[in-house]
């Protein structure tokens, strides 16, 4: 008999920022089971080329260029996705941005400004948005569905010259928690990912650092930087109904870095 435990066949996955790193890694996991991919990403180019990698899967891949911290567009845009797929089985509010913007005392109020708009009021519309989908699916007898945030150890660790960034991601964390519990009696469970260092454009930076790596990759446990790809195998736990009872419940995913 076949195991049909990680089968996400029929299921619609909604990934933001599913156009590259962390995203897409999340992405060619959920399609590897089966599941449909809705992407949103801002860059049209990395939105198609993402749509190619994806189209070794049988699976039904479309990509919706929009920038999150518009709340109209993700209002329109949630819609089309429902109207286009008939349904959202999953999301993973994934897209976020950093911006460095010197010593916490001369921070610069746009760039406080610019990161929460994405990483957090992203966050909020996107997740309000599917949750009322899948709230209004519920009361037609349809219950369930699976709500995902991606947070960052920054957001449960201190991190200089980066308050903007580690409010947003703390942030993340309390909204899921508060989704959880409000919306469990519709079978709607949330949790949130919470990624180390990963090999993604937002690090390249410090990718490139040899002083970063000996200072910060080497205490590792498990000496190196985490891949986009290491993210496959959650993604495709939550999305699954093995998932259906795991609620409110935060996945470090960072090589044992922030225990260490």
């Amino acid at each position: 008999m076949k195991n049909q435990l990680f089968d996400l066949t029929k299921k619609v996955s909604l990934i933001t920022g599913g156009n590259g790193g962390i995203g897409l890694g999340m992405a060619k996991g959920l399609a590897s089971c089966g599941s449909d991919i809705a992407i949103i990403g801002r860059n049209i180019n990395k939105n198609s080329k993402a749509k190619e990698e994806l189209s070794e899967f049988d699976v039904r891949v479309e990509t919706y260029s929009i920038d999150v911290s518009n709340e109209e567009d993700v209002k329109k845009t949630v819609l089309n996705v429902v109207n286009d797929f008939g349904r959202i089985d999953a999301v993973f509010a994934n897209a976020g941005m950093n911006l460095y913007g010197g010593s916490f005392e001369d921070m610069d109020t746009d760039v406080y400004r610019k990161v929460l708009a994405v990483n957090l009021d992203g966050v909020f519309f996107t997740l309000r948005e599917v949750c009322k989908h899948m709230v209004e699916r519920a009361k037609k007898g349809d219950p369930g569905g699976s709500v995902v945030g991606v947070a960052s150890l920054a957001g449960i660790e201190g991190a200089a010259k980066t308050q903007p960034y580690s409010a947003s991601k703390g942030g993340i964390r309390a909204i899921i928690k508060g989704i959880a519990v409000e919306h469990a009696k519709y079978g709607i469970r949330a949790n949130t990912i919470v990624p180390g260092w990963i090999a993604t454009d937002m690090t390249e930076i410090n990718q490139n650092s040899e002083k970063f790596t000996d200072k910060v990759i080497s205490r590792v446990p498990m000496r190196r930087w985490g891949e986009p790809d290491d993210f496959s195998g959650v993604a495709v736990y939550l999305a699954s109904d093995s998932s259906s009872y795991h609620s409110g419940d935060s996945f470090v995913v960072d090589g044992a870095y922030a225990i260490f």
